[in-house]
């Protein structure tokens, strides 16, 4: 079967009115289905009912060890959170902040502190003139959002298989001072789903900044989120930065917001003591304390990183079949016509489709003009522009799979109309 870039005029046309009127039936159904962001679904959300009930007495409100957890105080959060967290992401809790619930938050509060504050042992980016940021594309929409609110500069570095191109990473970051930081979602990417691999990391930690108050984003916010028993593993970025001799240079963020709830999740910074004392120094001025009954909450409910991880398997048994549901269907509509490429991830919350040059804001229009919203297409690069406009994110999470059956057939026929119209605009 011919690819259709290697089809005949003639036969595109064809194609073309059969899928126009393929398209028109579909946009009589009405439909009213939105993939635009990566939400747990309802199933998942149920799984933590036993979380709103744990908490049901005034004696069950101190920790395991004593604290009253509805009083001020304990600025890094409760012990025990700090030691779930520690072991989750395999530092020590004494590495480790426990806030509020969003890892978002603490980001964008990093970034500010950076700005007008100064890093450990650094000057406030903003006192030094222009700042800018390396964001691997495509990449993650808020991470750009919190670069653009500050007016920071996004320099955009391609991702491999294995991760950003450490060779431009490390180009950049060693000649240019005004870069201050990189965007690192380093396990199951958003959106391609991609690990970085054992060199990347290694390379990372190795990096020599010209700026001495640069630091590393490390957003792993799919650090325990598989969608089977075959996973991908991530190297500790932290033990890598202090055997290269760089233990400062890391920020790493998480949270459960796809664990627990997210609207009442707990989020953590983890980075080295000097780093970690530097922030409670400055953060001491902005609160008392965090929410210690939902850390403790959490605490109570999965009792330990091992039931964190039993937890997150019935996660995967949630969003397995719609993954897969997705991926049978671009795989059955779209597979050798020449026209889409996509990943087939192990883990995460998003599936990463290119169309071929120039398509993916006609078919994003196209399938918002019969019912179904997604993400738009240019948010995985910084300034919603996509130079090639043929990115994707298709978000399956939220959905039930028989919506996602729905969508995904759609989406299948929008991509083809949209390459068949751009294969006839071109000579």
């Amino acid at each position: 079967m011919s690819t259709y870039p290697e089809k005949s005029r003639g036969e595109l046309i064809s194609i073309r009115d059969q899928l126009r009127r393929d398209y028109e039936t579909f946009k009589k159904r009405g439909l009213k289905l939105d993939m635009s962001r990566g939400k747990p679904g309802a199933e998942q959300l149920d799984l933590c009912e036993g979380m709103l009930t744990v908490l049901s007495r005034n004696v069950d409100c101190f920790s395991p060890g004593g604290t009253d957890c509805r009083n001020y105080g304990l600025l890094d959060g409760i012990p025990e959170a700090r030691e779930l967290f520690a072991e989750l992401l395999g530092v020590s809790p004494e590495e480790v902040i426990a806030a509020g619930n969003s890892s978002l938050s603490l980001m964008y509060d990093a970034v500010m502190r950076a700005m007008y504050l100064g890093v450990a042992g650094g000057e406030p980016w903003a006192r030094e003139g222009k700042v800018r940021f390396l964001c691997p594309v495509p990449g993650y929409d808020r991470h750009f959002s919190v670069c653009e609110a500050f007016g920071i500069e996004m320099l955009t570095v391609d991702m491999t298989p294995a991760g950003p191109d450490m060779d431009a990473v490390e180009r950049l970051v060693s000649t240019d001072a005004s870069i201050k930081g990189i965007w690192c979602v380093p396990m199951y990417s958003n959106p391609q789903g991609i690990t970085y691999s054992d060199d990347t990391v290694r390379r990372f930690a190795r990096l020599k900044p010209a700026a001495k108050n640069f630091r590393i984003f490390w957003d792993n916010a799919y650090f325990i989120h598989h969608l089977g028993a075959e996973h991908d593993t991530l190297l500790n970025i932290l033990d890598e930065c202090k055997a290269a001799g760089n233990p400062d240079l890391v920020y790493i963020f998480a949270s459960t917001s796809k664990i627990s709830y997210p609207g009442a999740g707990v989020a953590v910074v983890a980075a080295s003591k000097t780093n970690i004392d530097h922030i409670k120094k400055q953060i001491s001025i902005q609160t008392i304390g965090p929410d210690k009954l939902n850390q403790l909450r959490h605490v109570r409910f999965f009792g330990s990183a091992e039931g964190v991880r039993e937890h997150m398997k019935k996660h995967a048994k949630c969003l397995s079949p719609k993954f897969g549901a997705v991926l049978a269907r671009l795989d059955a509509e779209l597979s050798g016509l020449g026209i889409a490429f996509w990943n087939r991830p192990r883990g995460g919350y998003f599936i990463s489709l290119d169309t071929i040059d120039g398509c993916a804001k006609r078919t994003l229009a196209l399938l918002s003009d019969a019912g179904v919203a997604m993400t738009p297409a240019g948010a995985t690069f910084p300034y919603g522009r996509d130079p090639r406009d043929r990115n994707i994110r298709i978000a399956p999470t939220f959905p039930p799979v028989g919506e996602l059956e729905t969508a995904a057939e759609l989406f299948c026929l929008c991509v083809k109309l949209a390459a068949v119209e751009k294969l006839l605009e071109t000579p």
